[in-house]
Parts: C-alpha cells; structure tokens; sequence
C-alpha cells in the first residue's frame, strides 16, 4: 500500500507519560498498537522514541541509553514511609548519578486519600543524594518531574545535613566539589501567580486555603535563599521545578537545565529528524494552556515543524486554552476519552483508550490521504 510520492508512510510515535497512569514506553507501545491495526509493515515504517523528560522513569531511560548499573536503595517517601526507589551511576568510572525526584517524592507515592502538600516531603531525595556522595560521585543529573511536593526543596536540604531556621542564620553550604544538574522544566517559577503552588498545588490535593499557606512559604524561602545566594530567586527560571525543589537546589549549587537541552544530549532526540517523518504522533496527559511551557509534547512539535512534518497528539484531557498548541506546530489533537468515566476508571482503561484513539486517528488520516491521492 502506497500513498506519498509511491513509498510507504514513515510515522514516528513520540509520546509522553501519564501522571499515575502508563510512562512514555507504554503510551507508544499503546499507540503503535493502534497503528498498526489500521496500516500493516508495509504500509507505513514506525519508530517509537518514547519522551523522558525528567520525570518518572527518566533515570531508568538514561541508564539504558547511555548505559550504567541501577542500584535500589529504601529512602523516606513523601508521606514519611519507607519506599523503595533507585539510583543509576553511569560514565566510564561510575561517578556520575542520574536519579528522577519522582522515584522518592513523586505524586504517584502520595494515596488520594493523603494528598496534602502542606506536609510531603522531599527528604527522601535528599537520601539519594547523599547515597550518591558516599558512592563518591562527582556528578548527580536529577530529574525533576511528577513531584508530589511542595517543600521548596526544605526535605531535601534536611537529609543532606542542612539546617533550616525560622529566623536568619547561618549561610546554607554548597555540595562542595560535586556538579549537580537538575533536568528540569525552567519554565516553572517559585513565587507569584504562576507560581508552583498556585500552578501545581491544587493538582497534589491542596485546598485554596493550603496554596495561599505554601504560596507564602515559598515566598518566605525565596526571600531567606536570596540573602544567601544575592539574587532574587523567587522567578528565576526553574526555581518552581518540583514543587520548589529547584529552589532548594540552587542553595546548593545547582545548574537548572532546560529537559529539552538535556533530552538532545542523553536522548538524541534532535537526530531522530534526520528522517524526512510523514507524521508525528505525540502524546501527554493534559493538552491545555501549559502545554507550551516547556513541555516535550509541544518541543517534539517545535522540531518537526521546522523538518515538515505533520503532528497530531493525543491527551487524557483537553483543557483551557489548548488551542495554544496549534502554533507549537500541532497541527491536531484529541481526547482518548470516549465518554464519561471518573478518574480513577480513566486511569485503569488508558492503555486502550490509547489504541482505541490512535487507531481512530490513523483512519482518519488515511481517509484524507485516499482524497488526496485520488485528486493528484
């Protein structure tokens, strides 16, 4: 079956996770699956480059794309309970460690019925960390991404030794002689209104009563990091990330690096569009008007606009402002919803509703292409 120019299709699938639901792997081994029920082997050649953005199960992806050891450790959760999470330690002597915040604070470790981000913690990033020295790293690349905090970072800086104090005090220390690099979304500010807690906090269980409670603690963390740091931190790029972590990162040293950088570097992402693609299929949980903001879906598309090719994205939900999208380079989006069903029914059914629509997708496409072929 032919349809472009005599050849077959070349479609690549490059989706994000859901939140709580399926990770980037799934989500194009669910798309692919719903591809190929509409175009066969010989129809359309498929590659899938599943999006780790620095979120859960970016620690995993790069290990296996640079190659590395992943050792599992038990550090303090976000709710205060022992979990089981991992480090991986990569390079030719095995002293650079890659982490995602996620595997020891993310949302997915928080119970519904526990979500108050008054009191989750990031200390048990700080315990990863700190395995990462005594392993004598000389280098830590965290992920910062589906964080189930709100802290500023304050968890983190506990584990590590740090003490904070109500009133000013002493200058907080840096993580001497170790690089530290946080893979993040520098779109993500701490204070002010688009700041993390009145951005993310309702999304962790905070009631509008709790993000104003975090909005002016993070501020008040903003101001005691400025005096040590001498700058005002409290809208520089990446400070928000995770809840503030990167704020809570930068008092000890850290580079906040844009996820798109750093995907280019460890994922090669930009070589993929080497290949002339007819279409780009992404994915993520939520098309709305953050979609834009240093999200992959939307840098995924940025790339392929520039290179020719068409993209449609699928999303669990459209929100607001999601026609935003269309000049990222997303030339159409849909919902995998296919009625209404709660929350919790439309995490447990993902996976199909993700072939479901991506078959439902292909066929439309391929009934714009017969038009096309039949008028040429």
């Amino acid at each position: 079956m032919e349809f472009l120019g005599g050849r077959p299709l070349n479609i690549l699938i490059a989706p994000s996770g859901f939140k709580e639901s399926l990770g980037p792997e799934s989500v194009a081994d669910a798309i692919e699956a719903g591809v190929r029920k509409v175009v066969k082997e010989d129809a359309a050649f498929v590659r899938k480059i599943p999006l780790h953005d620095g979120g859960e199960g970016f620690c995993r992806a790069f290990v296996s794309a640079q190659g590395g050891e992943i050792m599992e450790y038990m550090v303090t959760g976000p709710i205060g309970c022992a979990v089981k999470s991992h480090l991986g330690f990569v390079g030719e002597d095995g002293k650079t460690a890659v982490m995602d915040m996620a595997a020891a604070a993310g949302l997915r470790l928080v119970p519904k019925d526990l979500r108050d981000p008054t009191i989750t913690t990031t200390y048990g990033v700080g315990e990863l960390m700190k395995t990462a020295l005594d392993h004598g790293c000389t280098k830590i690349i965290i992920g910062c991404g589906d964080s189930g905090t709100s802290d500023g970072g304050a968890g983190m800086l506990q584990a590590l030794g740090v003490r904070l104090l109500d009133v000013e005090g002493e200058e907080l220390p840096k993580a001497g002689g170790v690089q530290i690099e946080a893979v993040c979304n520098v779109k993500n500010v701490l204070c002010g209104p688009k700041g993390v807690a009145r951005i993310y906090g309702p999304q962790k269980g905070a009631t509008p009563e709790q993000v104003e409670l975090l909005a002016a603690a993070l501020e008040r963390l903003a101001h005691v990091a400025g005096q040590n740091l001498k700058a005002d931190i409290s809208t520089i790029p990446g400070s928000g990330a995770s809840g503030g972590l990167g704020a809570g990162l930068m008092l000890i040293g850290a580079y906040m690096r844009p996820r798109s950088d750093a995907v280019n570097e460890y994922f090669k992402l930009d070589r993929v569009f080497h290949t002339q693609w007819d279409f780009v299929i992404t994915a993520e949980g939520s098309l709305d008007s953050q979609s834009t903001e240093g999200k992959m879906t939307t840098e995924v598309a940025r790339r392929a606009k520039r290179h020719g090719a068409q993209v449609v994205a699928l999303a669990g939900t459209i929100g607001e402002g999601a026609d935003v999208c269309y000049g990222a380079g997303i030339k159409a989006f849909t919902s995998i919803q296919q009625g209404p069903l709660s929350l919790e029914k439309a995490i447990e059914e993902t996976e199909r509703l993700i072939k479901t629509e991506a078959e439902n997708m292909l066929r439309m496409i391929m009934v714009g292409l017969t038009l096309r072929k039949r008028q040429a």
